[in-house]
């Protein structure tokens, strides 16, 4: 059976709730791993077998997972398998690269926030192309949510002359590959399961970097049980399940609203440092996390209608053909 309509048997209409929940949990995951991923680098990992080591251990551990629980959501045509390729081969795997060589140049905090300029590319071309609407509220939770992640990453204090352009470069490709991922992916699960999607786009990243740079080759030097133990943290907590907590936000909220929301990701880093490592919090921070904050609950309450999210979507698909396969009996 078409693994289109089983996904949708598995899949309820859209949850706005759920939806902002699982991007504002994937946001505290990312904050998490940006901080590991620097860490690993100051110890003598590079982003080419950070990102391999990431995009191999994932899908493996998600295979394990719906091979046991979930194997029709493994399934797709040969015809459906294009679109997942692209995602995965290309789309991914320069997302990974270019977000890690942005924060091996630059302070993490600069790389989110040059990253989260994304949310503009994602709500304007989703206005444009797929006739999304553009209402007041949006605008003002987009222009909220980026000044909120400017003062939290301390946006204040950045001075031009001290950059690396060379690590602003790799953040700026970072974001234009961060609303690409956001809105393809959730064109894709307008069909599929946001975890089919997931799967194969870790699936198909794995196998174009091992090919690039060579199969396993995070493997083949030596790293210490910290380094190991910080490798698969980030493949585990900063990879496979922040991303299918993501892919699951945009299965219910749409891709402009969950982008917006992910801009959380700095205001947790900023809360993380606080309770972890003692660092000041600023009021500048505080600030702008009361900015990303009202963002969030100003897209809440402005509620938009729900048959266009990715499970509203599946959902309809699975009825029609249910309408058809049952014409087709009595006639």
């Amino acid at each position: 059976m078409d693994n289109r309509l089983l996904s949708t048997r598995t899949t309820p209409s859209s949850n706005p709730l759920k939806g902002y929940l699982y991007v504002m949990a994937a946001a505290l995951l990312w904050a998490c791993s940006g901080i590991a991923g620097k860490y690993l680098f100051r110890s003598g990992i590079t982003p080419a077998e950070l990102v391999q080591a990431r995009v191999t251990i994932a899908p493996l551990l998600l295979f394990a997972v719906l091979a046991t629980f979930r194997k029709p959501l493994l399934k797709v045509s040969p015809s459906d398998a294009l679109p997942l390729l692209v995602l995965g081969g290309v789309i991914t795997p320069m997302l990974q690269m270019t977000y890690f060589l942005a924060i091996k140049h630059i302070q993490v905090a600069l790389a989110i926030l040059i990253q989260y300029l994304a949310p503009i590319l994602v709500a304007v071309f989703s206005m444009f192309f797929w006739k999304e609407r553009c209402t007041l509220a949006k605008i003002s939770a987009l222009v909220l949510s980026l000044g909120g992640c400017y003062l939290a990453v301390g946006g204040i204090s950045l001075k031009p002359a001290g950059m690396n352009w060379l690590g602003v470069c790799w953040g700026l490709c970072s974001a234009f590959f961060f609303a690409v991922y956001t809105l393809f992916s959730e064109r894709q699960m307008h069909r599929f399961s946001p975890f089919t999607v997931l799967f194969y786009s870790l699936f198909f990243a794995g196998i174009c970097l091992n090919a690039v740079f060579g199969p396993l080759i995070f493997c083949k030097n030596s790293h210490t049980a910290t380094q190991w133990l910080l490798i698969v943290f980030v493949a585990l907590f900063g990879t496979l399940i922040p991303f299918g907590l993501y892919s699951l936000g945009i299965n219910h909220i749409r891709a402009t609203r969950a982008i917006i929301t992910a801009t959380l990701e700095p205001i947790w880093a900023a809360v993380l440092a606080f309770f972890l490592i003692s660092e000041t919090l600023l009021p500048e921070q505080i600030a702008g996390g009361a900015l990303v904050i009202g963002a969030i609950i100003l897209l809440q309450i402005e509620r938009e209608k729900g048959e266009l999210s990715p499970a509203a979507i599946r959902a309809r698909m699975h009825e029609d053909a249910s309408k058809n396969s049952l014409t087709g009996t009595l006639e």
